[in-house]
């Protein structure tokens, strides 16, 4: 079968205008929690799409850490080409892709970084081999092979075997804060229901219904 006739129907539900809530984060948190208990696979994976000096787009998958009323937080070494890239155009796209259950959700923002103790907080609460591996990987930069990061990774294992490890002063968080959100539910014959929310210079959030 050619990949221009694949094509299935999507009728696991609905979204009417009932259904939404007066902030998008208690809609999206309503709609995490469905695809955590769901099952899916990683349901906090999005993709975090960030934009470069020249106006080239780049996207990468990361995991959500938290959200809430102020925005979406996720953590990254702070040399990675995003990092970098939001530093010098904090404007960012996120996007929740729950195609088992049909749905996606599109996020439109600015990230700004978290706090030392933000970080902190959040770093030693990680099991110790992630908190080395974030001290082994350099995260963006080249490496002649996998055999040197495993090298890196198992020294500073040894190093670090009966003490703790400081929080890296190249790594740490970014709190994306929202303007636009939307929410996608397909449908039968391609009539997908989406809601967009847009929030105005006060900070009050309006929807409307899109043309799917």
């Amino acid at each position: 079968m050619a990949i221009s006739d694949m094509r299935r129907q999507y009728a696991m539900g609905t979204l009417e205008e009932a259904s939404l809530t007066a902030h998008p984060i208690t809609l999206f948190s309503r709609w995490l929690d469905e695809a955590i208990a769901a099952g899916i696979p990683d349901p906090t994976a999005m993709t975090v799409a960030s934009v470069d000096a020249t106006g080239q787009p780049s996207q990468r998958i990361v995991l959500l850490k938290d959200v809430g009323e102020q925005g979406f937080v996720f953590y990254t070494n702070l040399g990675s080409r995003k990092a970098r890239e939001l530093s010098s155009n904090p404007k960012v796209s996120l996007h929740f892709p729950w195609f088992f259950m049909e749905r996606q959700v599109r996020i439109c923002g600015t990230a700004s970084k978290l706090s030392l103790k933000q970080n902190a907080e959040y770093f030693f609460s990680r099991p110790k081999d992630s908190q080395l591996a974030a001290f082994a990987s350099r995260q963006s930069q080249p490496i002649s092979s996998r055999q040197l990061l495993l090298t890196q990774f198992a020294q500073l294992k040894q190093k670090f075997a009966d003490r703790t490890l400081p929080v890296p002063d190249f790594w740490g968080g970014f709190l994306v804060a929202p303007h636009q959100i939307e929410f996608w539910q397909g449908g039968e014959d391609r009539l997908h229901d989406r809601f967009e929310y847009n929030k105005d210079a006060q900070g009050n959030w309006s929807t409307q219904r899109l043309m799917p």
